[in-house]
């Protein structure tokens, strides 16, 4: 995973990675705002609800591939991160470095750009950059799960309801809403250890309280810290220390909800979370064979962090006309990253030998910040020949690039602040970013008897960019510059067609033609440097059409359930990240294809018994090279994205008196997947860097007495440290990897999830 720099003084790579029960939501759970339940589920009480396309739907009748995520099994699985629940959600991947930086892929449509191919969602809250300028594919927005109601994760385009950066699918947090029912208080408090590393520990509780008839509020505050396990052993003149990557991530929820009669619901949320992390879960690795070095090791000479603080604030409400229901969501949120990265082995001693520096230790600051401000309105009523919904959505965005480069004496944070025979500092570039967008959607289902729907949707959106660079210094070519403002500007129609036969209340049949895009945006290019042709000043939106057919089916008793969906992607005029001299740009290039297959079984044979199986298969490659920096030849696999991927799940549940205990266990299995692209890798072996598969097991139970609950569980059982990402080899060269090596003899970074960990927890509820 490539963490884009788009000023450009360093091309610096960094990355790593990533059921029980079927993913179901509870019954009753609640939607957002006061959206009617369908009839369906008013007779059925087992009944899934989701609202994943805008409206209260019941699981089996959304014409499209959904996993549901129940909350109650984020919890009694204890999976806290994306990393936790991706046993959970078949065919989703995940390339992260590091907890708050993680690139979130589905159905195989990834080649390392910048802007996000996932949307993410937090109940009617579109989170992170629509565009390619704020790192928007790497922060794709890590919330804590505790008191979720449920995750909903939609795959192939959805650029019809959602819009913008979600080409391949959206992934919705859906919090617990107020309940003005009964009082509610429960907690948590947790320690665990993990295998040659640290001690960790968390704590959580929420609160729901009616404060009369028709108002609740309800609130939630977590501590999560997470131990290192990742050591500095020296290499290179490194450091010497232990335990470098350990992390904290805390914050809560509050909301209000306010109904003053059947017609009006107003919900007011606010959601503050902050993840404060070390160095990453990265070591160091041969080239080649990506086969640790020196066991769980990187070369630390400047201690890195990256501090993320998200903050989102949301009013929705919705209010019943008699013809139709109006809903409005108004949201702002705010997203700051501020970190250190540590490129002493590389530009150290460029600066001492090309600048005259001292001997020093050098790193990268950077603050990545991001203000966003949404407003959705959308009108929908139902009938027996048509449900229909239009809509219109704006969104205001404004974001910061902000780097300073700096020299420090070894073994200290304290800066050399002047090349001596210059007299000029080292250097400095920020760029500034606006994006605004305006669009409007309308999606109907058309209800040809009982048995036959045509759904058709389609959304109409323009968006204006602005980006405006300033460098400073002697790694920003000695002089300040100003450049001039940049500029681009799109209209884009997405659509979708899913017709959906339905025999009967148990069985779907489905087929769905989408199109989805991501916005391009202007090009923040250097001064003074060639630029290749195939680097234009304006990099182009991309877009991709799904074709998927897919059944849905489930025993009248609810015992047997499988979800199965085969898809087609083609994919075109790909967003890519590169180099030119060091500076990282944005381009257009190349087509590629997914195809693939996914499904979820589920089964309770027996009372208590729990059991499921899902997978995917996904055949994602390109269909036409890439420009010869970014080295993808025609027919490689796309990056991070396994062939084979296949999850068993089970929980069992059984009463011994008045204690109420349960046991159960995943097995994860992630065939090998080819690496990051690198151009000088496949000049010297003919071929793209191979990941090899792996498995992961973890088992958990425990027992409910009274009002508490004892559980404990192990993680990655077999202690398999498979790898998860890879960085780049170098910075501040022509190509993302040839330049500065980023670590010493020449190793490459890669991305290892958590060794074995022990972990055991209290809770409480009333």
């Amino acid at each position: 995973m490539n963490i884009h720099r788009p000023i450009g003084m360093f091309l610096a790579g960094t990355c790593a990675l990533a059921g029980s029960s079927p993913a179901f939501a509870q019954p009753g759970a609640a939607t957002a705002g006061a959206q009617p339940v369908p009839a369906q589920a008013q007779s059925d009480q087992n009944a899934i609800i989701i609202t994943a396309q805008k409206r209260a739907q019941v699981l089996i009748d959304v014409p499209q591939s959904v996993t549901v995520v129940a909350g109650g099994t984020l919890e009694q699985q204890h999976a806290n991160s994306f990393q936790d629940y991706l046993k959970l959600i078949p065919g989703l991947q995940l390339d992260q470095s590091r907890p708050g930086e993680g690139r979130l892929i589905l159905r195989g449509v990834n080649t390392g750009g910048v802007a996000s191919t996932v949307g993410v969602y937090v109940d009617e809250t579109p989170f992170g950059s629509s565009s390619g300028l704020v790192n928007g594919a790497v922060l794709a927005g890590d919330f804590d799960t505790y008191d979720l109601s449920r995750i909903e994760v939609l795959r192939g385009p959805q650029g019809t309801l959602y819009g913008a950066s979600s080409l391949s699918g959206v992934l919705r947090f859906v919090t617990n809403a107020p309940s003005t029912r009964d009082v509610e208080v429960r907690g948590r408090a947790g320690i665990e250890t993990v295998d040659g590393g640290d001690i960790g520990y968390n704590a959580d509780a929420v609160v729901n309280v009616p404060l009369g008839q028709t108002i609740a509020f309800r609130a939630s505050g977590n501590y999560r810290k997470d131990a290192g396990f990742i050591d500095s052993i020296g290499t290179g003149g490194s450091d010497v220390a232990k335990n470098i990557n350990g992390d904290r991530s805390f914050g809560g929820r509050a909301s209000l909800l306010f109904e003053p009669s059947k017609a009006i619901s107003i919900r007011l949320s606010a959601i503050a979370q902050n993840i404060d992390a070390n160095a990453p879960s990265v070591i160091e690795a041969d080239p080649v064979t990506l086969r640790p070095l020196h066991g769980l090791s990187q070369s630390q000479f400047v201690p890195q962090f990256s501090n993320l603080h998200y903050r989102i604030y949301n009013g929705t409400g919705t209010f019943d006309l008699g013809f139709a229901s109006l809903a409005s969501s108004t949201s702002y949120e705010t997203q700051k990253q501020h970190e250190r990265i540590d490129f002493t082995n590389a530009l150290s001693p460029l600066l001492e030998f090309g600048f005259g520096l001292p001997p020093n230790n050098f790193y990268e600051g950077q603050d990545t910040n991001l203000k966003k401000f949404t407003q959705e309105i959308r009108l929908s009523s139902q009938t027996h020949l048509l449900d229909w919904l239009v809509g219109g959505y704006y969104t205001d965005e404004k974001g910061l690039i902000d780097q300073t480069f700096v020299a420090v004496q070894p073994g200290t944070l304290t800066p050399i602040d002047t090349i001596p025979i210059l007299g000029i500092g080292l250097g400095s570039a920020s760029v500034t970013s606006k994006y605004r967008e305006l669009a409007g959607f309308a999606d109907a289902t058309f209800h040809f008897g009982p048995q036959f729907d045509l759904e058709l949707g389609g959304r109409y959106s323009h968006n204006k960019q602005s980006a405006h660079e300033i460098t400073d210094g002697a790694l920003a070519g000695f002089v300040l510059t100003d450049f001039p403002i940049a500029r681009s500007s799109e209209n884009v129609f997405t659509y979708s067609i899913a017709p959906k036969f339905k025999p009967n209340q148990n069985i779907a049949i489905y087929a769905r033609v989408a199109k989805g895009f991501r916005p391009g945006g202007p090009n923040v290019l250097p001064a003074g440097v060639p630029i290749p042709p195939d680097v234009p000043r304006i990099f182009h939106s991309d877009s991709v059409i799904s074709y998927e057919a897919g059944v849905k089916a489930e025993s009248g008793d609810h015992r047997f359930s499988i979800d199965a969906a085969a898809f087609h992607i083609n994919w075109k005029n790909i967003q890519l990240f590169t180099s030119v001299e060091g500076f990282g740009v944005n381009t257009n290039g190349s087509t590629a294809k997914s195809d693939g297959f996914e499904f979820t079984g589920t089964a309770r044979p027996a009372p208590g018994l729990d059991l499921s199986i899902n997978g995917a298969y996904t055949n994602a490659r390109l269909t036409g090279a890439t420009p010869p920096s970014v080295g993808g030849r025609d027919g490689d696999q796309l990056p991070f994205t396994p062939k084979f991927n296949l999850n068993l799940n089970a929980d069992y549940q059984w009463h011994v008196g008045e204690t109420r205990w349960h046991a159960g266990g995943s097995w994860r299995y992630v065939s090998g997947q080819t690496a990051g692209y690198d151009s000088d890798f496949v000049a010297i072996y003919g071929r793209q860097r191979h990941i090899r598969q792996y498995n992961v097991v973890d088992l958990f139970t425990g027992v409910t007495f009274g009002r508490f609950d004892l559980e404990a569980y192990i993680k990655n059982i077999a202690n398999s440290h498979a790898i998860t990402s890879t960085t780049a080899l170098t910075v501040f060269g022509p190509t993302p990897d040839s330049g500065f090596p980023i670590y010493p003899g020449g190793a490459i970074g890669t991305g290892v999830i958590r060794p074995r960990t022990f972990g055991m927890t209290l809770g409480f509820h009333y």
